[in-house]
């Protein structure tokens, strides 16, 4: 192969964007060298040659030790290499999936902030809801008169691995009269999970907005229940209440603006 043919180090570094001086060592410490040497000692490189020094450049950015891609470039066989990259593989595929999760996380929270900074908490309409899946708890108990007593108890089932803590969580009541005989105890907790196993339905949903801390609904199931009698509407579901700004984006625990959905239909009376 002529010189004419090969390229210089800094054409070669220019083509694959590694540098000159990556280069050099690694020629130094035998992990890649020049396919020749000119009579005036410069390193020549081929065409070819491009693939071998990416693949060193993607195993190494995986944080695979020098020493270890140079043991495998002197007695590589498709086997060891083959062994290589799949157990890489499977490295990638656990970083894709907390990539993924945490990706989910935080385009959730976005979706919630973004809402919220758009919606007039006093207000209370009906509109269309598109389908939401969740992740629902076990059946609240507030006997103890301490509202925390069945969030912990949500928590706790997280801890045991049965659900994914890392979504924002929400409130479920099984029906209207369980919302507006004791607003602020769900019949059960849930996570705004994308994977969740439960689904808030599409639909015709009456929403209301206001600020209060967890549990502290103020006049807003009264001003619902009188929207829907004003309206002609009849409550036909469970009843949802979710708090778009939260300790996540509020510092002070009165203003955090919670969303209550309720599923309605035109009343027959």
């Amino acid at each position: 192969m002529k010189e004419h043919d090969l390229l210089t180090i800094k054409e070669f570094a220019a083509r694959t964007g590694i540098r000159e001086t990556t280069l050099r060592h690694y020629d130094e410490i035998k992990l890649f060298q020049p396919i020749t040497r000119g009579a005036n000692g410069y390193r020549y490189y081929s065409a070819p040659q491009t693939t071998a020094i990416n693949l060193i450049n993607v195993l190494s950015s995986l944080g695979i030790p020098l020493k270890t891609i140079s043991a495998l470039q002197k007695k590589r066989t498709p086997k060891l290499m083959l062994e290589l990259l799949h157990n890489q593989e499977l490295e990638l595929n656990r970083e894709l999936f907390r990539l993924q999760q945490a990706y989910a996380v935080i385009h959730t929270y976005c979706e919630m902030i973004q809402k919220g900074m758009l919606v007039d908490e006093l207000t209370v309409g009906n509109q269309w809801m598109d389908a939401m899946t969740i992740e629902m708890g076990p059946p609240n108990d507030f006997s103890s008169g301490y509202h925390y007593d069945s969030f912990f108890n949500f928590i706790n089932k997280v801890a045991d691995g049965k659900m994914d803590a890392v979504y924002p969580a929400g409130g479920f009541y099984e029906s209207v009269d369980a919302f507006l005989n004791a607003p602020g105890q769900p019949t059960r907790f849930f996570f705004l999970a994308p994977t969740g196993k439960g689904l808030k339905a599409a639909g015709e949903y009456l929403v209301g907005y206001t600020k209060g801390y967890y549990g502290k609904l103020g006049d807003l199931p009264k001003r619902m229940r009188d929207y829907a009698k004003e309206q002609g509407l009849a409550f036909a579901g469970p009843v949802y209440e979710i708090y778009f700004h939260d300790e996540i984006s509020v510092a002070e625990p009165d203003n955090y603006l919670i969303q209550v959905s309720a599923p309605v239909k035109k009343s027959r009376a």
